[in-house]
């Protein structure tokens, strides 16, 4: 039943695109982003079971709709899982140096390069990374306790000594009263 009402539902969203480049005419809505966020796992996905991946493929305008938005948004992408210029080089050859200033057409920023990392080469683009990972943790560490402290959800307080150098004993309560 439940493949039977995602097909109903692709078939719908189907028939309510049509041949409109988005839901609502040439330019994406929210509702563009969220249906794409559905579709495109569900159409480039390595799937155990295809049923519903193969009707998506079937209607042809809900994949024209997922590969524009791919190419409009996400030019160096190629339908690939990472941008080719991330993907790992051949054994013994370094990674290629982020390009300064503009980057190539089609390609995204060397900003994007740099924070996305590579597998195996993230120790070699900041060499001081766990260091100011531990330094961060220890800075928030002390904002929080800094911040218990002054508003006072926790408090130090020290016990009274007596007159004898020992500490003041509790009195039960019948002892009070006395």
């Amino acid at each position: 039943q439940l493949y039977r009402e995602a097909r109903e539902c692709l078939t719908l969203l189907s028939q309510r695109l049509g041949s409109q480049k988005f839901f609502f005419g040439d330019s994406p809505a929210s509702l563009d982003a969220f249906v794409f966020s559905r579709l495109a796992p569900l159409l480039k996905a390595k799937l155990p079971n295809g049923k519903l991946q193969q009707h998506l493929k079937s209607l042809q305008n809900l994949c024209n709709y997922c590969t524009s938005i791919l190419s409009l948004y996400f030019p160096w992408d190629g339908g690939e899982l990472h941008p080719p210029h991330l993907a790992s080089p051949p054994r013994g050859e370094p990674f290629p140096a982020p390009h300064a200033g503009s980057a190539p057409p089609g390609e995204p920023p060397a900003s994007t390069l740099r924070a996305t990392g590579a597998a195996g080469g993230e120790g070699e683009e900041d060499p001081h990374k766990r260091r100011k990972q531990l330094l961060s943790v220890l800075v928030g560490l002390a904002a929080m306790l800094g911040y218990a402290f002054l508003s006072g959800i926790v408090s130090i307080q020290r016990g009274g000594v007596g007159p004898a150098g020992h500490q003041p004993i509790a009195l039960e309560g019948e002892e009070e009263e006395e």
